[in-house]
């Protein structure tokens, strides 16, 4: 084991080289330095703010679902380790990708039987379009090759799915004028609960129809609409675009990157409307946060589809395609998430979100407080200053990474009570100082 380096001179290093999400180089804000994590804590090397372990109330991004250092995906982790950490997955299979493949087949909705193994949620998304874009030559229909998606929507930081974010105050508005032209509709009426705006609804009829015979497939994030702005919206928009895409030959895409394995209430968002894709992507929580893995899905008729053409194959091969150590860690995160009831538990998180943040509603700034399965939002009316509510949440004891003009949480699911009790104190003092 090589010495350990001192904070101080890890962070003087980091600042120098390592290039951090979403920041400039060098960086402008010291990042925490995290010795070790167990649970649902973080360990820092150091003190910040008088704190030494910090509640973890964002899941590392969403995927730590479990926590850290769970003995379960340890010893899957381990045992894959002795057998083989990589192969190529060209022309080879292994144990760990067909059990995960199966697995996945089984537990999304139905017409989902045929699965490609990506390296991450924003490369199953170009995976997605790929597909999408290739099905449509072999019919003899290759001016079909758009997307239309609605605004407020995020899918990734590769080019594609950089195409159906947001394209007006969105993090990819730099590249505007570069990327493929995509086909907006409004961002959806907010509100989970809220009535159908029938108005909304012949919107998207309506956009569907008159761009058809240039639309490969519709694109959209299922019931939340996670970093482009933490926006719940009703499951009946999704059964309008399923039936506006069957009605005009269009393919449906459901991205549960962020929505999959039981973060919304239900397994997958689509449950919540009782309908399915054509194709799906899956990740993030897919190994619960130990290693990168993603997943594509689609139906018999698009993966039929591609393989009847001149070029029968889909090209596309990442080196690390079906790695077999975080194939078998997905396995065993899959099988712990269902070896449990984890619906109890994401609504117990639910229900103590909305009992500490409901005091978020009456702070000054603060424009509305919304709670879905185990997600907590707190947005305000203006942009979030993010050094002070860091700070504040820090003073708490809690990590949170706030963005734009939000305080937001998604906590493992194996947080307790009081945890969750803690992070929405943070949530709330964050609101206040942010």
């Amino acid at each position: 084991m090589p010495d350990r380096i001192d904070p101080a001179r890890l962070r003087a290093l980091d600042r120098a080289h390592v290039w951090h999400p979403y920041g400039p180089m060098p960086g402008r804000q010291e990042p925490l330095v995290v010795e070790s994590a167990s649970g649902v804590r973080l360990r820092l090397a150091e003190p910040a703010h008088g704190r030494t372990e910090l509640v973890d109330g964002m899941s590392s991004w969403w995927s730590a679902v479990h926590g850290y250092n769970h003995p379960v995906l340890n010893e899957a982790a381990r045992d894959q380790l002795d057998r083989m950490s990589h192969v190529m997955f060209g022309g080879l299979t292994h144990e760990p990708a067909v059990r995960l493949a199966t697995r996945l087949v089984e537990i999304t909705p139905e017409p989902l039987q045929h699965v490609f193994l990506a390296d991450s949620g924003s490369v199953s998304v170009e995976v997605a379009v790929k597909m999408c874009l290739q099905y449509w030559r072999p019919a003899g229909r290759p001016a079909k090759r758009r997307l239309l998606t609605w605004r407020g929507g995020y899918h990734g930081d590769t080019w594609q799915p950089m195409s159906v974010c947001d394209p007006e105050g969105g993090m990819h508005e730099l590249w505007s004028g570069s990327l493929p032209r995509q086909v907006f509709a409004d961002a959806p009426p907010d509100g989970f609960d809220a009535e159908p705006d029938e108005a909304y609804a012949r919107h998207l009829r309506e956009l569907v129809a008159s761009h058809a015979d240039e639309l490969a497939a519709v694109i959209v994030e299922p019931v939340v609409q996670g970093a482009g702005g933490m926006r719940f919206h009703s499951p009946a928009y999704l059964r309008v675009l399923r039936e506006a895409c069957d009605e005009h030959d269009v393919l449906l895409v459901f991205d549960e990157i962020a929505t999959g394995f039981g973060r919304t209430g239900q397994l997958f968002a689509a449950g919540h409307a009782g309908v399915s894709p054509d194709v799906m992507c899956v990740g993030k929580a897919l190994t619960g946060g130990y290693l990168t893995l993603a997943a594509t899905l689609c139906t018999s008729r698009v993966a039929e589809g591609i393989s009847s053409g001149d070029v029968p194959v889909l090209a596309h091969g990442p080196t690390f395609m079906g790695n077999p150590l975080a194939s078998a860690v997905a396995c065993a995160s899959v099988d712990l998430l269902l070896g449990q009831d984890w619906e109890l538990e994401v609504k117990r998180i639910g229900a103590g979100l909305r009992r500490g943040l409901a005091e978020a509603a009456g702070v000054p700034g603060v424009r509305d407080v919304r709670v879905l399965g185990a997600i907590g939002v707190v947005q305000l009316d203006h942009e979030v200053d993010m050094a002070a509510a860091t700070r504040a949440a820090v003073r708490e004891g809690v990590w949170l990474r706030p963005f734009r003009d939000l305080v937001y949480t998604m906590p493992p699911y194996v947080t307790g009570d009081d945890d969750v009790a803690r992070i929405c104190r943070a949530v709330c003092a964050a609101a206040k100082e942010g």
